[in-house]
């Protein structure tokens, strides 16, 4: 074994790739520009809410303007932004508007890549002239053996901005990616990803139909996902290959991403978790300015330990007052624990009263 170990069962010859540095870090916004892909890959795992549909997304909300985009990258103070789809090619207008938006509000120095199926010297001078700092690509799995039927070299001669293969590690399948990376290093690209394969509620279908099995019951990992890539590792020592385990992308990146929006966006009352959610306390009133005056006025409670959520219709609160007093009150209370994304989706809750 010549390669490196990193947490989570990932593994790698050689330096990432620099987006991987800061996903790594929890730093990068994850832009998904459309939902939409012309390229049929079986093993997609995009959520049904996006797929197919030409939808915006910064991290887990919404995009409707720009300035959502430009908000959800404050709420991190992402450091670099990871475009993706769908396929970005789909909508590559959007995409320049985008690389453009970002550049100059947050500076050079913010870190842009991006994934595509479609391998195009057209497209990559376009998106590099537009700022774009690393693309990787995608290749279908019929393409993995036939490599030299694309513009790939031609980009790599052509283009400044980094150059590097994204593909999943499908179980069985270590003779075409070593021949795919054999290729795609003669060409000229800078580094090769390989992506423990994954199922989800959108392709769980490829589990029956190519006899995947599940890893085991901890995470969405693929049975066997992991040995193929860990054979090409082992078989291309010279090669700067990095293994991104199903794990390594929910217990390093997602919590790492977590813990820096949590940060930013906290109030002096929440309690900020070692997994990165946040846990506070929950008042529900018919009339919460009225409950705000009794808290004040009965238990002392200083005001910038309250704040009414008008959008939720609630009252957050100091976990560890409500705690306290939470039994005495006549508001239905619960500790809450939540993700600091934009969806503030729900973990656990637990009843005071």
């Amino acid at each position: 074994m010549t390669f490196q170990r990193f947490e989570c069962g990932s593994a790698a010859n050689g330096e990432l790739a620099k987006g991987c540095d800061y996903c790594i870090k929890g730093s990068k916004m994850v832009l998904l520009v459309t939902g939409r892909c012309r390229a049929g890959c079986f093993y997609c795992p995009i959520s049904a809410e996006k797929k197919g549909k030409d939808v915006i997304y910064a991290n887990e909300g919404r995009v409707n303007c720009d300035e959502d985009i430009i908000a959800e990258a404050v709420a991190m103070d992402a450091e670099g932004t990871g475009i993706t789809g769908g396929d970005p090619s789909e909508k590559l207008d959007r995409v320049v508007h985008y690389i453009k938006l970002l550049k100059e509000r947050f500076g050079k120095e913010h870190h842009i890549h991006m994934y595509t199926a479609v391998i195009s010297l057209e497209n990559a001078k376009l998106l590099e002239e537009a700022g774009l700092d690393e693309i990787r690509y995608h290749p279908v799995e019929d393409l993995w053996t036939k490599m030299d039927t694309t513009e790939l070299a031609d980009i790599c001669s052509n283009v400044k901005m980094d150059v590097g293969i994204e593909v999943p590690s499908l179980p069985g399948k270590e003779n075409e990616l070593g021949a795919l990376a054999e290729y795609a290093f003669k060409a000229g690209v800078k580094f090769m990803n390989l992506n423990e394969l994954e199922f989800s509620e959108s392709n769980w279908d490829m589990m029956a139909t190519h006899n995947y099995l599940v890893k085991d019951e901890l995470s969405s990992a693929v049975l066997g996902a992991e040995e193929t890539a860990i054979k090409v590792l082992d078989s291309h020592p010279e090669l700067p290959i990095h293994f991104c385990s199903s794990t390594f992308k929910d217990g390093v990146q997602l919590r790492n991403r977590l813990t820096r929006r949590a940060q930013h966006i906290a109030k002096e009352y929440d309690v900020i978790t070692d997994d990165g959610t946040i846990i506070k306390g929950v008042i529900y009133h018919k009339d919460l300015p009225a409950a705000v005056a009794l808290l004040k006025e009965n238990y002392d409670v200083p005001d910038e330990l309250l704040f009414i959520d008008s959008g939720r219709n609630r009252l957050e609160i100091a976990p560890w007052i409500l705690e306290e007093i939470g039994t005495e009150l006549p508001f239905k209370c619960y500790i809450i624990e939540e993700y600091p994304t934009e969806d503030r989706l729900e973990v656990e809750r637990t009843p005071i009263n």
